[in-house]
């Protein structure tokens, strides 16, 4: 079984057309794995709902309390791409012996096939059952182990550090 922690980030926004604001209403990650027609056993657990720009040390100390509390060995976290980079450092300095993925969207789900989130997901899913025990970064296919990624935020990529 894989456990998901839903931190919310970019993935998770909803958008109100009437006055162009993103927002946070519920997680789209059931919503999301059912569309994919997934047959994985997945457990989902919403830790917060925020953007990582607004997480507090609080948040990620909630993040690495229930990676370590988890039963599962096997653990995905959505999380913003602002500062994902951060918490994987900080998750991997308590070294859990896990395998756990970040990973996130530039664009939100709730913008239909023009978001990257559901690809993430996937990769992510898929990475957490093969890679070995640490913490991994994955975005847009590519997989990275927590001290070797970077954001290119020019770019809207993350990169090989």
């Amino acid at each position: 079984m894989i456990q998901i922690f839903i931190t919310g980030g970019t993935f998770d926004k909803s958008y109100n057309y009437k006055n162009g604001e993103l927002f946070f209403e519920k997680t789209h990650l059931p919503e999301m794995l059912k569309r994919s027609r997934s047959q994985l056993n997945v457990e989902f657990k919403t830790l917060m709902m925020i953007d990582s720009l607004n997480m507090k040390p609080s948040d990620i100390q909630k993040i690495i309390s229930n990676c370590k509390n988890s039963k599962k060995n096997r653990i995905v976290i959505t999380h913003g791409t602002d500062t994902m980079v951060n918490t994987a450092k900080a998750i991997a300095k308590e070294k859990i012996d896990k395998t756990i993925i970040l990973t996130g969207a530039m664009i939100p789900y709730a913008f239909g096939s023009s978001s990257d989130g559901f690809f993430n997901l996937g990769c992510a899913l898929s990475y957490v059952q093969t890679l070995k025990t640490g913490v991994y970064i994955t975005m847009h296919g590519q997989f990275f182990k927590w001290d070797e990624v970077t954001k290119n935020s020019k770019k809207g990529c993350f990169e090989k550090r």
